[in-house]
């Protein structure tokens, strides 16, 4: 493939990946708009508790689609078909084992894992019907995020960015029908949630069923493959969502102590739109995943080089066009949220929202970074730049600015850890410019 081939491959898939991801987003923020409507402040902040929950079943589904479709890529590079099949099967068995177990815990254990993420009174009612709902259909999210890994790594990204926005239209349909007709409330909201990857699924299954698909299930393949790679090269797209769940947690923990419920509701407007931001450029970095990756696998390294190149300035530019629609609208975006018209909560979302909002294009670069390394089998880098971003530097972040100053240390904590990491991010892409010349 030459350089104006991977150019124009580049566009189409980061551009196609985008709008799905944008697509997936809008399950949480479609929740978000129709709960703050139908039981205000309590609602959003019953969902903003229980989002972890959800951040983690996507991340662990992301991980192995991500992981699996980087071996897959790989192997289609160097002309090997058995290992993707190999990889196939393991990553749809470990989604299903796992997606069983998610589904078990929410139907014997949610309350109490409600109580543990901090909610408390009403609150504590919300948040568990919508976790146990949520938690059942941990499978099929589970599974839509394998299957459109995998369908995307096979050449097909347009089908794949049908079956996320299906799933999100879908979503907002049935919240509609679910919340205000049906009278469900919560569990209404969670249940046109966990409706929406049975309808990715749908759409994604003419490819993976067809004689034309490059990736089928092979128990005896999967037997003989490396498992732990999978899971390795897979981590980098699980500890972003596994950061989102753990951050959300950590904040709602500083602001119950600083500012109570309102504080919560409003982060959970704050929150609820960094999820759609970061999800485009998680899309754009996923996009181009399988042109790195087969790049890697056939040794063409002006094609990676360019393709990284083209990811960043992507990036970059799209980070820029999010943080001033968001900053320049922090008024009536929050306001969309804010059914009760309370004062507190507008105040503090809006200031949040443009404070929060520094950090997109760091993380624009920050995520590109990853996926490059995990793309080309790198994983330790890979793994360094997701750990920074996540476990290791914003939760002792959060608990330092939220002393020194308090509300405005919590929004900043965001901006000022994506800062730090990029500078180690930049480091390593520099480090590495002498493995993409030319020998």
């Amino acid at each position: 493939m030459d350089k104006h081939s991977a150019g124009k491959e580049f566009a189409r898939y980061a551009s196609l990946n985008m709008l799905g991801m944008l697509g997936i987003s809008c399950y949480i923020l479609a929740d978000t708009f129709f709960i703050s409507r139908a039981t205000g402040a309590q609602g959003l902040a019953a969902l903003n508790l229980a989002l972890p929950v959800y951040s983690l079943i996507h991340g662990l589904g992301l991980m192995l689609g991500m992981g699996g479709g980087i071996r897959y890529s790989i192997g289609r590079g160097q002309g090997d078909r058995q290992s993707g099949d190999g990889a196939f099967t393991q990553a749809l068995c470990l989604a299903l084992f796992l997606g069983v177990l998610f589904s078990l815990t929410g139907l014997m254990f949610a309350r109490p894992l409600a109580q543990a993420l901090g909610a408390q009174g009403k609150v504590l009612e919300m948040s568990s019907s919508y976790l146990r709902v949520l938690m059942v259909f941990a499978p099929a999210f589970m599974l839509n995020d394998v299957f459109t890994c995998f369908v995307r790594n096979d050449g097909d990204p347009r089908r794949a960015m049908a079956a996320m926005l299906g799933g999100s239209l879908s979503n907002i349909v049935l919240d509609y029908i679910f919340i205000f007709p049906c009278g469900l409330g919560m569990f209404g909201a969670a249940l046109a949630t966990g409706a929406a990857p049975l309808i990715g699924i749908a759409i994604l299954s003419p490819h993976w069923l067809s004689k034309k698909s490059g990736f089928r299930f092979c128990w005896q393949e999967g037997k003989r493959a490396p498992l732990l790679q999978m899971v390795l090269l897979g981590i980098p797209s699980l500890v972003p969502e596994i950061s989102s769940g753990v951050v959300i947690a950590v904040f709602n923990t500083i602001l119950l102590s600083l500012q109570g419920d309102v504080a919560v509701a409003a982060y959970g407007v704050v929150a609820n739109l960094s999820l759609v931001a970061v999800a485009v450029l998680t899309g754009l970095s996923q996009g181009m995943q399988p042109i790195l990756s087969r790049a890697y696998g056939a040794q063409d390294k002006e094609n990676l080089r360019h393709v990284l190149f083209l990811g960043l300035v992507w990036s970059l530019a799209a980070a820029m066009l999010m943080e001033a629609v968001l900053t320049l609208g922090a008024q009536p975006l929050t306001a969309v949220f804010n059914s009760e018209g309370n004062a507190l909560l507008q105040q503090m979302a809006s200031f949040g929202l443009r404070l929060y909002f520094i950090a997109l294009a760091f993380v624009g670069i920050n995520t590109v970074a990853a996926t490059y390394f995990a793309a080309t089998q790198r994983a330790m880098p890979a793994h360094m730049i997701s750990l920074s971003r996540g476990l290791v530097l914003i939760v002792p972040i959060a608990f330092l600015l939220s002393k020194l100053w308090d509300l405005t240390g919590v929004w900043l904590t965001f901006p000022v850890t994506e800062g730090l990491v990029v500078l180690f991010s930049v480091t390593l892409l520099w480090k590495n410019r002498s493995k993409l010349k030319n020998s």
